[in-house]
């Protein structure tokens, strides 16, 4: 949407520069008028307030003028239609925007910062990354963009059979329709990552639930559900970082709740001590 009416701004900004800097030149040229003349008349030309002290004497250049009223004030008002709609669009998407983040902290509140405690467990490598995730206070956005780039170049990598898959499809199954509720709101797709997530998980949910039994499965059916964790896990923690960026500038008494239940801290705790 935003990027439909940008562009159609731009259009109409370039229509306006160029039908603009036609009458300026015309005026000066065919009328002899000074360029700060000629720059006040098209600007009353376009702008619909009309005509005073000055107006075009000649043939030709009344001409001009018929051409640069019917593009001008064409291009002058959708230049104007199109910035304010694009500034109330602006203010809408931050507002879904805002929802959307509001739906992120709700589904690690109910069940992703279990499933990330259950997961990192299970990570060979966590060592490497832990101390990119223990977010404080005085973090900065570099701190923010380290560690992001940390996680990107991490190997992730979670074993299925390290695990209770029947426990793990207990947590999931528990939670199915308050997965379901929020892959069918509609501000999710101002968040693509964040919908992967719980399409990962969702996925995961229904590999489990389609198995008969989930002990003594074979070896390449424990790669295949290995592999599925691994893409929840990796979405998981990525998402989880940025929702503690945006907590930190926004909300600070969340982020205070949340470092203190930091799946990654192991000396978190929710009790204040300090």
């Amino acid at each position: 949407m935003m990027k439909s009416i940008g562009l159609r701004l731009r259009i109409y900004f370039v229509i306006l520069a160029a039908v603009l800097f036609i009458g300026i030149t015309g005026m000066i040229v065919i009328e002899g008028f000074s360029p700060l003349d000629a720059f006040y008349f098209i600007i009353i030309t376009v702008t619909t307030v009309g005509y005073g002290d000055l107006h075009p004497l000649t043939p030709l250049g009344k001409i001009l003028i018929i051409v640069i009223i019917i593009a001008g004030v064409g291009s002058f008002v959708g230049v104007v239609a199109n910035t304010i709609e694009y500034m109330i669009e602006i203010r809408e998407r931050s507002q879904r925007i805002e929802k959307m983040n509001m739906i992120v902290g709700t589904f690690y509140s109910e069940m992703g910062t279990n499933l990330l405690k259950k997961f990192s467990a299970l990570d060979p490598d966590i060592q490497k990354v832990r101390s990119a995730l223990v977010v404080s206070n005085n973090w900065s956005d570099d701190d923010f963009l380290k560690a992001h780039t940390m996680l990107r170049e991490h190997s992730y990598r979670l074993d299925s059979r390290a695990l209770s898959l029947e426990e793990l499809h207990n947590f999931l199954s528990q939670h199915k329709g308050f997965m379901l509720v929020l892959l069918e709101n509609p501000y999710l797709l101002e968040n693509e990552r964040f919908t992967d997530l719980l399409q990962a998980a969702f996925h995961l949910s229904e590999e489990l639930i389609a198995r008969e039994r989930l002990t003594g499965l074979p070896p390449t059916d424990y790669d295949h559900l290995s592999g599925d964790m691994t893409r929840v896990y990796s979405k998981l923690v990525i998402e989880w970082l940025v929702y503690m960026q945006h907590l930190k500038k926004t909300y600070p008494y969340l982020f205070s709740l949340a470092m203190r239940q930091n799946p990654f801290d192991t000396n978190a705790s929710v009790i204040v001590k300090e």
